[in-house]
């Protein structure tokens, strides 16, 4: 069961053994090439078992463009960089993320790191058609500006998803804890919540599309909420490889009047 993979690399190389595949059978006559790594394979080097697996890890990268500061909610230009990684263990799964982003407008322009995430979440299987999922995290204060928003801040959440068929209805809400120090006429900060509800449909084993309605509080008092309606793209590549596409339109002068963002993961 390939438990002798690295012996067989070695191996390799003095008796000129090929193995591309890493399941024991030589090129030459392996009847299926490039069978995944964690199948048990016969004679031919066809798969006859996948070894099942609690564990699982995912890698996400991604670039977005959002068209606001929402610090002092002047119009700006920013593209940031984003990295997100994932581990599941059967309904519980861990997540930390983190960006670079790079902004510019007629007055200012600047660059740096956003806030950096750390949570985690169980998922309830209520029913064969009903899952909610629950999470807890931290925010931690990896963003750098003059506003004093350098403490951890806390944050809470609870999504819904109802499957009919191919349809799936989903809603979340989240709260999160704010511990940002005031500064005296300048900024006062409060806890906020957000709410998120929307539909969507599984167009092949593949491709998931779904749009969906966003509203938050701002974390700074006297700021309207966000306010926001969004279409999101999920396409399975292979087993391994993903990539998700989101637009969403702002319907708040909070908002971003367009923000769009692709990205790509690897799940192993």
């Amino acid at each position: 069961m390939r438990i002798f993979l690295l012996s067989l690399v070695f191996l390799s190389s003095l008796f000129a053994y090929n193995d591309a595949d890493f399941d024991g059978v030589d090129d030459s006559v392996d009847v299926c090439p490039n069978t995944p790594i964690l199948d048990i394979v016969d004679i031919n080097g066809c798969s006859f078992e996948v070894l099942k697996s609690n564990h699982h890890f995912d890698i996400v990268i991604g670039e977005s463009y959002s068209q606001l500061n929402y610090v002092t909610n002047e119009k700006t230009d920013t593209y940031t960089t984003s990295l997100q990684v994932d581990y599941f263990y059967k309904n519980f799964s861990l997540q930390a993320s983190s960006s670079y982003y790079t902004s510019s407008s007629d007055t200012t322009s600047n660059r740096g790191l956003n806030d950096s995430i750390l949570a985690g979440y169980y998922l309830f299987r209520l029913s064969d058609n009903f899952r909610l999922r629950l999470g807890a995290g931290v925010i931690l204060p990896t963003y750098d500006t003059d506003l004093n928003n350098n403490n951890t801040d806390y944050l809470g959440s609870i999504n819904a998803n109802y499957s009919i068929n191919k349809f799936s209805l989903f809603a979340g809400y989240n709260y999160t804890i704010v511990n940002d120090d005031d500064i005296a006429d300048v900024v006062t900060y409060k806890n906020s919540s957000a709410y998120s509800a929307g539909v969507g449909y599984y167009l092949s084993p593949k491709y998931y599309l779904s749009t969906s309605y966003y509203q938050a509080q701002s974390v700074y008092e006297n700021v309207d909420d966000i306010k926001n309606i969004s279409i999101y793209n999920f396409y399975s590549i292979n087993t391994h490889w993903f990539t998700t596409l989101n637009y969403a339109y702002g319907l708040s002068d909070t908002s971003s009047d367009h923000f769009a963002s692709i990205r790509l993961g690897y799940y192993f």
